[in-house]
C-alpha cells in the first residue's frame, strides 16, 4: 500500500499533463456540442409547434369568415330571387307577345314566298314553251333549206356527169380522127420515100456501071489475086463463114423488126403526148368546176355549223338561266333559314342573358345618355361625315339597334369597372398577405427570419435593426433573465 501511494503522488510529466489538458478540452467541446444540439432541437420543436398553431388559427379564422360571407351572400341571393321572380313574369309576357307577332310575320312571309314561287314557276313554264316553239320553227326551216340544197346539189351533179361523158366521147372521136390522119400521112410519106429511093438507085446504078467498066480491068487483076487468097482463106474459114452468114441474116431480120417497133413506139408516144395535153386541159377545167362546187359545199357546211352552234348556245343559255333561277331560289331559302336560325339563337341568348340582369337593369333596361348637350355636339362634329343615300339607308336600317348598343355599351362599361375593381382588390389582398407574412415571420424563428431584419429578434437586449431601441440596460446587480433565454443567448454567443 505505501508503495502505491508513493506511485500516485509521483509528479506527472509535461506530456502527461498536456494529454490530460487535451482530454479535458475534448470533453468540454463534446459537452458544448451536446448543449448546442439540445438547444437546436428545442428551438426546432418550438418552431414546429408555433407553425402548427398558426396554421390552426388561420384555418379557424378562414372558416369563421366563410360562414359570415355565406350568410351575407344567402341574404343577397334571396332578395335577388324575389326580384327576379317578379321581373321574369313581366318579361315572359312581353316575350310571348313578341313571339306571337313574329309567328304572324313568319306566316305572312311564307305566304308571300309561296306566291312568288308559284309565279316564278309559271314564268319558267312559259319561257320553256316559247323556247320549244322557237326551236321547232328553227328545225323546220333548217330541214327545208337542207332539202333545197340537196336538190340543187343533185341537179348540178347530174349536169356535171353528163357534160363529162360528152367530153369523153368527143375526145375519143378526135383521137380516132387524128389516128386516121396519121395513117394517111404515113402512107403518103412512104410513097414519096420509095420514089426518091428508086431515083437514087437508078443514079447509083448508072454511076456504078460507069465505074465498073473503068475498074473491071483493075478488079480482074485483083480478083485473080483475091481468088487465090480467098481460096486459101475459104479453105481455112469455111465453117466460120457459114455461121457468119446465118448471123447476118438474123441481124437483118432483127434490125427490121426493131425499126418497125420503133416506129410504132414513136406513133404511140406522139398520140400519148397529144392525149395527155387534152387530158390536162380537161382535168384543169374539171378541177376548177370541182373547186367551185367544194367552195359552195363548204359555205353550206359553215352555215350549217353556225345554225347548230346557235341552237346549242340557245339551249345552253336557257339551261344556264334555269340553273341560275334554281340556285337563286335555293340561296334565298338558305338565307331565310339562316335568318330564322339567327333569330332563334338571339332569342335563346336573350333568355340566357336575362338571368344575369340586375334589379336596376330589369326596371330600367335602357339607360339614358349621361353626356351633356355640348359634349354630344362635340362628338357629332368629330364624327362628321358626308351623308349619302347609301349611308342614309344603312342608318335607317340600324336605327332599331340603338337600344341594343346602349345595353351592350353599358355591359362593357360594367365589365371594365369590375376589372378595375378586381385589380384594386388584388392589390389590397397582396398588401394584406405581406403584412400577414411579416407578422408570422415576427412570431416564428427560421433561417429566413434570422437572415432578415426583425424587430422582435433581440440578442443581448439589442435588436438587429439599424436604429437603436429604447430598451433599459440591465445593471450588473440586477436579476438574470430566465433559464431558457439564458440558454438561447449563450447559444447565439457561442455560434457567433
Amino acid at each position: 500500500m505505501p508503495k502505491k501511494e508513493k506511485k500516485a503522488k509521483t509528479p506527472l510529466s509535461d506530456e502527461e499533463q498536456l494529454l490530460l489538458f487535451q482530454q479535458k478540452l475534448l470533453a468540454e467541446e463534446e459537452m458544448a456540442k451536446k448543449k448546442e444540439r439540445l438547444l437546436s432541437q428545442f428551438l426546432k420543436d418550438k418552431l414546429a409547434k408555433e407553425e402548427h398553431n398558426s396554421a390552426l388559427n388561420l384555418n379557424k379564422i378562414n372558416t369563421q369568415w366563410r360562414t359570415v360571407l355565406r350568410e351575407v351572400k344567402t341574404r343577397e341571393l334571396h332578395k335577388d330571387i324575389e326580384i327576379l321572380s317578379q321581373t321574369f313574369e313581366r318579361v315572359v309576357d312581353c316575350k310571348d307577345n313578341v313571339i306571337k307577332s313574329l309567328a304572324k310575320d313568319l306566316s305572312e312571309a311564307e305566304e308571300q314566298y309561296a306566291r312568288a314561287l308559284r309565279s316564278h314557276l309559271h314564268n319558267v313554264d312559259q319561257l320553256l314553251a316559247l323556247q320549244r316553239h322557237r326551236l321547232s320553227l328553227l328545225e323546220e326551216s333548217y330541214n327545208m333549206e337542207l332539202e333545197a340544197l340537196t336538190k340543187e346539189f343533185e341537179t348540178e351533179r347530174k349536169t356535171i356527169i353528163d357534160q363529162h361523158e360528152k367530153e369523153i366521147h368527143y375526145l375519143q372521136d378526135i383521137f380516132m380522127a387524128m389516128e386516121q390522119n396519121y395513117i394517111d400521112s404515113e402512107y403518103e410519106s412512104k410513097l414519096e420515100f420509095q420514089s426518091m429511093w428508086n431515083d437514087l438507085k437508078n443514079m447509083n446504078l448508072e454511076e456504078k456501071h460507069f465505074l465498073r467498066l473503068h475498074l473491071e480491068n483493075i478488079v480482074e487483076d485483083l480478083w485473080r489475086k483475091f481468088q487465090d487468097v480467098l481460096k486459101n482463106y475459104t479453105d481455112a474459114t469455111e465453117d466460120r463463114k457459114a455461121a457468119f452468114e446465118t448471123l447476118q441474116v438474123k441481124d437483118e431480120k432483127s434490125s427490121k423488126e426493131i425499126e418497125v417497133q420503133m416506129k410504132k413506139i414513136q406513133k404511140l408516144q406522139d398520140a400519148i403526148t397529144i392525149s395527155k395535153g387534152k387530158i390536162m386541159i380537161h382535168s384543169r377545167e374539171s378541177e376548177d368546176e370541182n373547186r367551185y362546187i367544194r367552195n359552195d359545199k363548204e359555205l353550206v357546211l359553215v352555215q350549217l355549223r353556225k345554225l347548230k352552234a346557235q341552237r346549242t348556245q340557245a339551249r345552253a343559255a336557257s339551261q344556264k338561266n334555269l340553273v341560275k333561277l334554281t340556285l337563286e331560289s335555293n340561296a334565298t331559302l338558305k338565307a331565310l333559314r339562316k335568318i330564322v336560325d339567327k333569330g332563334e339563337k338571339i332569342l335563346k341568348l336573350a333568355e340566357i342573358c336575362r338571368k344575369f340582369e340586375t334589379e336596376e337593369e330589369k326596371v330600367l333596361p335602357f339607360y339614358s345618355s349621361v353626356l351633356t348637350p355640348k359634349e354630344q355636339e362635340g362628338i357629332e362634329e368629330n364624327n362628321l361625315e358626308e351623308l349619302t343615300e347609301e349611308l342614309a339607308k344603312v342608318m335607317v336600317d340600324y336605327t332599331g339597334m340603338e337600344n341594343f348598343w346602349k345595353r351592350y355599351n353599358k355591359v362593357k362599361l360594367e365589365q371594365l369597372s369590375l376589372q378595375h375593381r378586381r385589380a384594386q382588390l388584388l392589390d389590397i389582398n397582396g398588401k394584406l398577405r405581406e403584412m400577414l407574412k411579416q407578422y408570422l415571420d415576427g412570431i416564428s424563428v427560421s433561417d429566413e427570419v434570422l437572415s432578415q431584419l426583425n424587430p422582435l429578434f433581440i440578442v443581448n437586449y439589442q435588436s438587429n435593426l439599424p436604429q437603436p431601441l429604447s430598451i433599459p440596460i440591465a445593471h450588473p446587480g440586477s436579476t438574470s433573465p430566465p433559464a431558457p433565454w439564458r440558454d438561447q443567448r449563450s447559444f447565439f454567443l457561442g455560434s457567433s
